[in-house]
């Protein structure tokens, strides 16, 4: 028995999978998602950093509502240190007139209220296996071993850092500022992220996400708790309070990708299976939600005769998010590129540069505007 085609098969559930399978699903799509099995390992400790235009388009998608109050963290302010005495910027949500820079946003349950929403998503069903499809839609995120199969060619990077992961418990309130510092580490740079989020105690948590070489995260991940908190403790130096470990320890390797191609005939890319970013930016998952924004309006405009597989079609898709994904990508490569070079001459020109702009008003409020989306 031959079964009809779908509309568009997505492989990769995860949240840029879902959503786009949702925003396609309104389109009056049929759409088919497959996924892998659930990966054993624990709870999930990473945290998003989401800007108004990812906000925009999970309200769009009746997501964002959906998420306890305490898994979405508004961030008011965000201060940043370089790694030499009185270097710094600070972005604060009333210089850029916006409510709020970002909201920190729980991963697992923002996955879990995507799936919740996709059980009453008409037009959408869970396969195990691909199915006859018009377009196929990869989302398969970092390993994605479809893109090799259709000849996708990638330029690849990796920084041999791990970004390591815990929730952490504050003396002090968070008050909305997000908190990061670049530093030169016994093992060499590191950065480390405080990112306020009302989990596990409301006002007072923070998701750590912590980059350096990989070996200085092998150790801190299984180092004792006290050894643990002593350290970042010292590194933050009081800014957020005593923090205490609240959580286990997880970590993964870092690295820059882009695919040369992101669209060919019949076939498109989206989120990590086109492009990857250091996370010091925290952008990662809004150029995904972005692509997903991107590719449904380029679907829902086109002209009625043309197929939804049509490369020509695609290739409005691709121009739409060539220049956001280099200037987001390159921009963060060049950031931690900058910063990891050992030059003091370098490391000087840096620190007096990130001074430099925090004095300059307009400047700081046009990078905020950009990192908004």
């Amino acid at each position: 028995m031959h079964r009809a085609p779908v509309d568009v098969l997505i492989r990769g559930d995860g949240c840029v999978g879902r959503a786009l399978a949702l925003a396609l699903s309104r389109q009056g799509l049929r759409v088919a998602l497959r996924g892998r099995p659930p990966a054993a390992g624990g709870p999930d400790l990473r945290a998003y950093a989401l800007n108004p235009a990812s906000r925009r388009l999970l309200q769009e998608l009746r997501v964002w509502d959906s998420l306890p109050a305490e898994a979405r963290t508004p961030v008011h302010d965000m201060k940043v240190h370089g790694d030499a005495q009185g270097a710094h910027i600070e972005f604060s949500a009333w210089q850029a007139q916006v409510e709020e820079l970002a909201w920190i946003v729980d991963a697992g349950e923002l996955e879990a209220q995507l799936d919740a929403a996709l059980r009453y998503a008409p037009h959408v069903e869970r396969v195990q296996e691909d199915v006859p499809h018009t377009l196929l839609a990869l989302c398969e995120g970092r390993e994605a071993g479809s893109r090799a199969a259709l000849g996708v060619e990638v330029e690849l990077h990796r920084y041999g850092h791990h970004a390591l992961a815990a929730r952490l418990v504050a003396s002090q309130p968070h008050q909305g500022i997000a908190w990061q510092w670049f530093r030169q580490g016994a093992h060499g740079p590191e950065i480390l992220a405080l990112l306020p989020l009302d989990r596990p105690e409301p006002g007072r948590s923070y998701a750590l996400v912590w980059s350096q070489p990989a070996a200085a995260a092998q150790q801190w991940a299984v180092a004792e708790p006290a050894e643990f908190e002593a350290e970042l403790n010292r590194l933050c130096a009081a800014s957020s309070g005593s923090l205490t470990l609240a959580s286990e320890r997880k970590t993964w390797p870092l690295q820059w990708l882009r695919a040369r191609e992101v669209c060919g005939p019949g076939f498109v890319l989206l989120g990590d299976c086109a492009h990857q970013v250091h996370p010091l930016s925290g952008q990662g998952l809004n150029l995904g939600l972005g692509d997903v924004a991107a590719l449904a309006q380029v679907l829902r405009r086109r002209e009625p005769w043309r197929p939804l597989g049509d490369e020509r079609l695609l290739r409005r898709y691709a121009r739409e998010r060539a220049l956001p994904t280099l200037l987001m990508g390159g921009g963060a490569d060049a950031l931690w590129t900058g910063f990891a070079h050992p030059s003091p001459l370098l490391r000087s020109l840096r620190n007096q540069g990130l001074s430099l702009v925090n004095q300059l008003p307009p400047l700081k409020r046009w990078l905020a505007q950009r990192a908004m989306g």
